[in-house]
């Protein structure tokens, strides 16, 4: 499958915000990428929810299904994408002592 060009984790619903935590809603279409990122004051938990989602981590990919979790340190690299033909859901609760967009890196 042609993924589409890498992109921002596309817009999020904020489900629960603490000072230093945030739970948000991620959905991406099929064959959606985001860029190859990190993040310098956080990290996250991501959960599929619903679909199977291909995950890097550093320079390994791998495939996470429904029920799945992972754990993204602060600072690792990583890239979300959706391999398949239905949508992918992921929870995602990020931690840390800031929690603004702006902490982001983009290797891409």
């Amino acid at each position: 499958m042609a993924y589409a060009p890498a992109e921002p984790v596309p817009a999020a619903p904020v489900l629960a915000e603490g000072t230093r935590f945030r739970v948000r809603s991620l959905c991406l279409a099929p064959g959606q990428t985001t860029f190859l990122q990190s993040r310098l004051h956080r990290s996250e938990r991501w959960v599929v929810v619903e679909g199977t989602a291909e995950i890097t981590l550093g320079v390994r990919a791998r495939l996470v299904g429904e029920g799945e979790a992972v754990h993204i340190p602060l600072g690792q690299r990583h890239r979300l994408e959706n391999p398949g033909r239905l949508p992918v859901t992921l929870i995602a609760v990020e931690t840390g002592c800031y929690l603004g967009e702006d902490d982001v890196v983009r290797h891409d």
